[in-house]
Formats: C-alpha cells, sequence, structure tokens
C-alpha cells in the first residue's frame, strides 16, 4: 500500500478524494486568474469606481488568504491530517461566500463568467467532499474534546446576527425608498444566502449532532478568515483606491473576530486530542485483525 493510501486509511472517509482534489485544484487555478486578472486589468474588470474599490482589495485578500487556505486544507488532508479534512469544506465555503459578491455586484463580462463558474465548483465540491466524509466516525472522536457548546452557539448566533441585519438593511431600504449600492446589496445577498448554514451547523454542533461536528471548525474557520480579509481589504484600501485608511474599523473588526479566533483555536486543540485517539483506535483495531 502506498503513502496516500496509508494516509487515507487515517482519516474518517467513505470514499474516495481524488475528483475533489482534482476540482478544488480547479478551484484554486481559477481564483488565481481571477484575482491575477483583476489586479493587471482593473478598469476592465471593474468599470466603476465602486467596483474598483470594493472588489480589487479583495482580490488580494483571495490570492494571499482564500488561495493558501484551500491548498494548505488539502495538501494537510492528503497527509492524513484531520485537521485539514475539517479545515477543508471550511475554505471551500470561503470562496463560495466571497464569489457569491462578486456575481451579484459585477456587470455581465468575462469575469463575471469566471466568477460564476467558481462558485457553481465550490457549490458541487463542497457537497461531494462533506458526503464523502464519515460524519459518525468524526462525532465518535471529538465529542468530549472540543467546545461543541461554545462554538455551536457562536456560529448560530453569528448566523443569526448576520441574517436579520440583512432583512434590516433590506426594510429600510424598503421603507426610506433609499438606494442601496450596488456591493452592498450583493454583500447582503451573500450573507442572505450563507448565514443560515452557520446557523443550522451551529444547532446540529451544540446538539452533539455527527454533521455539526463534521461541519463546526470549518464554518469556525471560514469566520476566522473572513474577519481577517475584511482587515487585509481596510489595510490595502488606501494603496489601491482614494478611500481613507479607517483605523477604528479595522481595531473593531479584530475586536469582533475575537469572537471566532477562540472557540476556533480552542476547537483545533480538541481535534489535534480527538485525532490522536482515532489513530490510536485505528491501531488497535489493526492488532486485533492481526492477530487472527
Amino acid at each position: 500500500m502506498n503513502t496516500n493510501q496509508d494516509n487515507n486509511v487515517s482519516l474518517p472517509l467513505r470514499g474516495n478524494l481524488k475528483l475533489m482534489y482534482a476540482l478544488s485544484f480547479i478551484i484554486a487555478i481559477l481564483m488565481a486568474a481571477a484575482s491575477i486578472a483583476g489586479l493587471l486589468y482593473q478598469t476592465i474588470t471593474y468599470p466603476s469606481d465602486e467596483l474598483l474599490q470594493s472588489f480589487l482589495p479583495s482580490d488580494v485578500s483571495n490570492l494571499f488568504i482564500g488561495l493558501p487556505i484551500l491548498l494548505g486544507s488539502m495538501w494537510l488532508t492528503r497527509r492524513g491530517n484531520l485537521l485539514g479534512l475539517l479545515f477543508w469544506p471550511g475554505a471551500l465555503f470561503f470562496t463560495l461566500y466571497n464569489y457569491l459578491v462578486y456575481i451579484f455586484a459585477m456587470p455581465l463580462n468575462v469575469a463575471f463568467l469566471l466568477h460564476l463558474a467558481l462558485v457553481m465548483l465550490s457549490v458541487y465540491t463542497l457537497i461531494a467532499l462533506l458526503a464523502n466524509i464519515d460524519a459518525k466516525a468524526v462525532q465518535k472522536a471529538l465529542t468530549g474534546v472540543v467546545p461543541n457548546r461554545l462554538a455551536g452557539g457562536i456560529l448560530a448566533g453569528l448566523g443569526l446576527l448576520f441574517f436579520f441585519r440583512v432583512i434590516a438593511v433590506m426594510v429600510n431600504g424598503l421603507t426610506s425608498q433609499a438606494p442601496i449600492a450596488e456591493t452592498e446589496f450583493a454583500l447582503n445577498i451573500s450573507d442572505c444566502l450563507t448565514s443560515p448554514a452557520w446557523v443550522v451547523c451551529g444547532v446540529l454542533l451544540w446538539q452533539r449532532k455527527a454533521f455539526g461536528y463534521v461541519t463546526g471548525l470549518g464554518l469556525l474557520f471560514q469566520a476566522s478568515m473572513l474577519f481577517i480579509g475584511l482587515i487585509i481589504v481596510l489595510l490595502l484600501q488606501p494603496f489601491f483606491t482614494t478611500a481613507p485608511f479607517a483605523l477604528v474599523d479595522v481595531v473593531v473588526i479584530f475586536c469582533m473576530g475575537l469572537i471566532c479566533f477562540i472557540p476556533t483555536g480552542l476547537f483545533v486543540r480538541g481535534v489535534v486530542s480527538g485525532r490522536n485517539s482515532w489513530r490510536r483506535g485505528l491501531a488497535g483495531q489493526s492488532e486485533i485483525r492481526s492477530m487472527f
């Protein structure tokens, strides 16, 4: 048996991940292409100042955050690391969330088609990956070693906060007849479509359901990366656009991000402990089989 097969045996999987690796590599290539094209061909890709100011720093964030976390998750999974397997769905969800904003804000051009392809591939790969993870095995390995109530409560709370914020913005726009900027509207639509996943998975994790354990760390990881990405966008905006540096916004977002950073770190520590127990269990099963 080769090394890759040995690594896969050490992970709670139901099937082969070859297709998910291939699709994720395609997503990584398209993400790099979209980000580089946005940086090199700014006026063509973003025909308005509003789009340029919003998405040019986001291209840098996608290139230096979204791409590394996706490739890093795949690499860790390839090495048989449970953290990588649980981070991987979060990295795909990060890509899905970001490019949903793009497709709802961008005009119909070549860049839009590229962003649409990224959204569709991310959805398919995410579903296929989750379907190939043995949720019961993950649940068994992580029950009692990860802060399921803290993490689940924070996920569900953030999801509800984002969802009701979107409702409030939309209701205010309708009642005041004030137009909503294209990029803000796109961000709200993305929040509306993705925040229910935080709520559902957070509740499932709180209740110690198997699917909650599979998705909990990935969504916490995705939320943490969103906060970091937003900080990077705010730091880069003065260099790429005419927007002033918003120090107060950076500090506030960092403090808000701690709500995700802390439980993510605690969850990671628990996964490492659970992974060691999982591997010891596999080793014990192998010894028993060898006796017969």
